[in-house]
């Protein structure tokens, strides 16, 4: 499973303006409802913040994977924030978080919520984030993602 078959440009937002970790979670929440991928933000806000409260899902080197299984969904959604500023989301390293991949799964998809997770992990740790921070546009994400498969 590659990144870039996770999502698309429509699911990249590389303006997230979040000051903090609720901030984040609720803006990546409200774009997904005004998309139509989610019916209301605020289900998906809170079952994010229920898993935050068990463990931070930042990864280090300024990536979190926020991640939830909602019901009603359809098909699993990956979509990716960028904080510019970077926000401290509890990271073991200390480093501020400035990618989010937000993971949203169907409540009867875990074996593919699990496939999903590994493969940002597997993304992340091949170092692939700096380059991620230069760009700006949607498209031009999504493009150098797909182009970085292994």
């Amino acid at each position: 499973m590659h990144l870039a078959e996770l999502t698309d440009p429509e699911l990249i937002f590389p303006d997230i303006k979040g000051s903090d970790g609720d901030g984040v979670l609720r803006e990546l929440a409200e774009r997904l409802a005004a998309l139509g991928h989610v019916r209301k933000a605020e289900v998906l806000f809170q079952r994010l913040r229920e898993r935050e409260e068990l463990g931070s899902t930042a990864l280090g080197r300024g990536v979190a994977v926020p991640h939830c299984r909602l019901q009603g969904l359809s098909e699993l959604l990956v979509a990716i924030g960028v904080c510019r500023d970077g926000i401290d989301f509890a990271a073991e390293d200390g480093e501020p978080v400035r990618v989010f991949f937000l993971v949203v799964s169907p409540n009867n998809a875990a074996a593919e919520h699990l496939h999903c997770l590994a493969a940002i992990s597997k993304w992340v740790k091949n170092g692939r984030l700096p380059r991620l921070l230069e760009l700006e546009e949607p498209d031009e994400i999504y493009r150098w993602i797909d182009d970085s498969n292994d």
